[in-house]
């Protein structure tokens, strides 16, 4: 349930600063199949992944938390 509410978050928020998977992986230093993977629910992201997640996204990891929150 929360790997699905991350992947939907996710994916609002990249698409939302008009990223492609393939560039914000590479901004990210991730696989685009492994952004590919967070944002369908199947992976989960490890500390480091969710801390690199934020930073590009210009956001705090607790306002990442919140958007994840906010998921239906």
């Amino acid at each position: 349930m929360i790997d699905k509410k991350f992947g939907l978050a996710l994916r609002k928020l990249r698409t939302a600063k008009c990223v492609s998977q393939e560039e914000f992986a590479a901004r990210i230093d991730v696989h685009r199949t492994y952004i590919s993977q967070l944002e369908r629910g199947l992976k989960s992201p490890s500390l480091r992944v969710l801390s690199k997640i934020a930073r590009e996204l210009g956001i705090s990891l607790a306002r990442l938390m919140e958007h994840i929150e906010k998921e239906e």
